[in-house]
């Protein structure tokens, strides 16, 4: 990352164009990544041959500007702070770049048509390039001429919007089961156990997250010994206090269900599902995601857990605007938003591929994890509806049995 043209993405652009006989017309700043890492710019290329034109328009597919006959694209350029010693959140960043680079080159060409995402036109990931001195870098197509709205920072959905995205993800979810390899030995692992493995073998995962998202247990142990410590609230008790005959606290258990191990309902998630990481079209009826840093395997009711908590309106949840209870058991509401997105996940399968019922605790499961990541960073979003959710599942005895049943035959022991 020592190149001198971390801070010259102008420049950074021209020689990445230039690989694909395209000159760049303009580059303009959008944002500078979170912490500093680098950034996003809008940058507009002419092409110079037919072939580079015809291509271009093929990745686009919206057409050229016919009296400029440019084309917009987005370059993400990483150029990370420097940083002393073993950090975890910053081993994560860069970790999360590279899944990142390399979802768009090798997993995105392999997606169905139905899944809107920017398609990559040049990465720095496999070309040695002697001026750029090992920079990271990408070039993909601009989404925003065909997905022009967006909702601002923790901005809330209206229906249609909400449906939108269920069916994204429905069909991304899906459309991944076919993508996933027989063996985990490629997945990137958590951070600090990823950088060991790469120290001791001198190579490492080369794929995307063992365990997608950037909020589950192993890599948040600080935040979880936090809130055990704080008695002051109510989920040090409900979370992180083990059950008797139990060696692990109930997040504990919830996080070891989650975690990927090769079961038929695992697929790719996004891992960071929010409505400002999505565009949408001006009636607000389809969607396209972007920022998949943390795209990896999980279970697809993870993905769900975010965007019902962050970006979709309390009373489509409830079907009310009244005050919530301190529990809460599934409203129609909520039902109705899983039963789409689970029809449209199965939609070319067997229901049975994935039961009603056990979606059902998977999704419970998915919220009690995600509880636990808020309730030991803090608190955003549904606070209220999620707050009341999981208490109605922790004192849900079925949910609970299920829970130590599920632990129990995946450490090969009755007893936890």
């Amino acid at each position: 990352m020592g190149s001198s043209l971390t801070n010259d993405p102008e420049r950074v652009a021209r020689i990445m164009l230039s690989w694909h006989s395209l000159e760049l017309v303009s580059c303009k700043v959008l944002q500078t990544l979170w912490a500093g890492y680098g950034h996003i710019c809008a940058i507009s290329a002419r092409a110079t041959t037919k072939e580079a034109r015809d291509h271009l328009s093929e990745l686009c597919r919206i057409g050229v500007n016919s009296e400029w006959n440019t084309y917009p694209l987005i370059l993400k350029l990483i150029a990370p702070p420097r940083t002393d010693g073993e950090n975890e959140g910053h081993l994560r960043k860069l970790l999360s770049y590279e899944v990142e680079q390399r979802f768009y080159t090798d997993v995105v060409p392999l997606l169905s048509d139905e899944t809107a995402v920017a398609k990559c036109l040049a990465s720095t990931r496999d070309v040695h390039d002697e001026e750029l001195g090992g920079l990271m870098a990408t070039i993909m197509i601009d989404l925003r001429p065909k997905y022009p709205v967006t909702t601002g920072k923790r901005g809330m959905l209206n229906r249609r919007q909400v449906y939108a995205a269920l069916d994204w993800l429905a069909v991304f979810h899906s459309c991944s089961w076919s993508l996933l390899p027989d063996s985990l030995d490629g997945y990137v692992l958590p951070p600090l156990e990823e950088a060991r493995r790469r120290e001791s073998e001198h190579g490492g995962g080369s794929g995307l997250w063992l365990n997608g998202g950037y909020t589950y247990l192993a890599t948040r142990r600080s935040e979880y010994a936090s809130l055990a410590e704080d008695t002051d609230s109510e989920w040090c008790e409900a979370l992180c206090t083990a059950p008797e005959g139990s060696e692990l606290s109930v997040a504990e258990m919830v996080a070891l269900f989650l975690t990927p191990c090769g079961r038929p309902f695992e697929t790719y998630i996004h891992g960071d599902v929010k409505s400002e990481n999505f565009f949408m079209t001006a009636n607000g009826d389809d969607v396209a995601f972007f920022d998949f840093q943390y795209v990896g395997l999980g279970l697809g009711v993870c993905d769900l857990a975010k965007l019902f908590t962050c970006s979709v309106p309390v009373f489509i949840l409830t079907d009310e605007n009244e005050p919530l209870p301190e529990q809460l058991t599934m409203c129609d509401g909520e039902r109705k938003l899983l039963e789409q997105y689970r029809a449209r996940l199965l939609q070319d399968e067997e229901p049975e591929r994935y039961d009603w019922e056990i979606f059902k605790r998977h999704w419970e499961t998915a919220l009690v994890d995600w509880c636990r990541f808020q309730a030991s960073w803090g608190f955003w979003g549904n606070t209220e509806w999620l707050e009341a959710r999981v208490r109605s599942i922790l004192s849900d005895q079925g949910w609970r049995d299920w829970l130590y049943q599920s632990i129990g035959r995946r450490i090969g022991s009755e007893q936890l």
